[in-house]
């Protein structure tokens, strides 16, 4: 028994969960299956990183099932919980300037669109203060969406007339305009849709084939080269917290994690996972990944323009430059 428990202390020690090391134990607030990236890779990250800031004065600990996606936001403004990712898609109407990032044609990874992401933030789209209320310390997205379903696709307009869920933002976008019926429901919510029929498939990138298990209820991807969007996510502090820290804290929070690193590091972990996704759907003997043909490239290539085109009006008529905060995401994403 004495050995038993001091191999849980070691254990603890190594994950940074002993909060009582620190002076600050904040609560995160997380959705998706505790497997998921984000929640295995992403936040055990950012914790000891933060842990590693401050000396270990500060640290943080994952709590599930506060709240569902879509409240996450409000969960964070309230102070239930002190952190949380939100999906910006999950809430109509709520966020106009993240669709920047998810418009189709970008080139360049999870990690680059992220890094370029909070960049273009910075000189452009906090204008539009979308996060007022939280404290933004991180933004990113996830890989190339594509489209997944029981029934193989393998041409763009067989996609017309489907139920297909779609996320939101540009995804939603995507879906009508390929003449899909949308169906809103969040991730942890999508295989249960499949397996009732619900839906004939949903836009997702390829983590969520491994992830939200999709290469059971999915078992054939369309794939676009480029995706049909990428999603876009925050990550978020509540305001009262953050300030309640110390200013020493405060400042190496801000310096050394926060803002470009935590971005950074969670574009790399989209990626990560992405190829996890695919790796599964490769070595399941009934699924497929039926690449786009020359002719549905090109007929996409259009729409996407279409779909630019609506967005960047958008997020004009919010006060910003859209035009030259796409010409700068494209510019960050080649650097990176």
């Amino acid at each position: 028994m004495r050995i038993l428990k001091l191999l849980t202390l070691c254990a603890a020690v190594a994950t940074g969960s002993v909060a009582s090391a620190a002076d600050y134990t904040l609560t995160i607030s997380s959705w998706a299956p505790p497997t998921h990236g984000v929640n295995a890779t992403l936040w055990p990250n950012l914790i000891r990183q933060m842990e590693e800031a401050t000396g270990g004065k500060v640290t943080a600990q994952i709590k599930y099932r506060l709240a569902p996606p879509p409240a996450q936001m409000d969960l964070v403004q309230d102070g239930a919980a002190d952190l949380s990712w939100i999906f910006h898609g999950y809430q109509a109407g709520r966020f106009t300037a993240t669709k920047l990032i998810e418009l189709p044609g970008y080139e360049g990874n999870a990690e680059a669109a992220s890094v370029a992401y909070w960049r273009v933030h910075e000189a452009h789209l906090a204008a539009a203060d979308e996060h007022k209320g939280v404290k933004l310390i991180g933004l990113m997205t996830h890989g190339p969406a594509q489209v997944h379903s029981a029934r193989k696709i393998t041409a763009l307009d067989q996609v017309e007339g489907m139920k297909l869920r779609v996320p939101g933002g540009v995804g939603g976008d995507a879906g009508a305009a390929l003449g899909a019926t949308g169906i809103k429901v969040p991730a942890p919510k999508v295989y249960e849709t499949l397996a009732s029929n619900a839906a004939d498939g949903v836009v997702m990138p390829f983590e969520a084939r491994k992830g939200f298990k999709l290469t059971e209820v999915a078992q054939n991807v369309f794939e676009m080269p480029g995706g049909l969007y990428r999603g876009s996510f925050a990550l978020i502090m509540n305001q009262e917290a953050f300030d309640a820290l110390p200013e020493d804290l405060r400042a190496a929070l801000d310096g050394k994690v926060f803002g470009e690193p935590a971005s950074r590091m969670a574009g790399a972990m989209w990626d990560a996972i992405d190829v996890g996704g695919r790796e599964v759907t490769l070595a399941a003997a009934d699924n497929s990944i039926n690449p786009a043909s020359a002719a549905d490239m090109e007929a996409w290539a259009g729409i996407a323009g279409q779909i630019r085109t609506k967005v960047l009006a958008e997020i004009a008529a919010k006060g910003i430059d859209a035009e030259a905060a796409h010409a700068m995401v494209q510019a960050e994403m080649a650097r990176n």
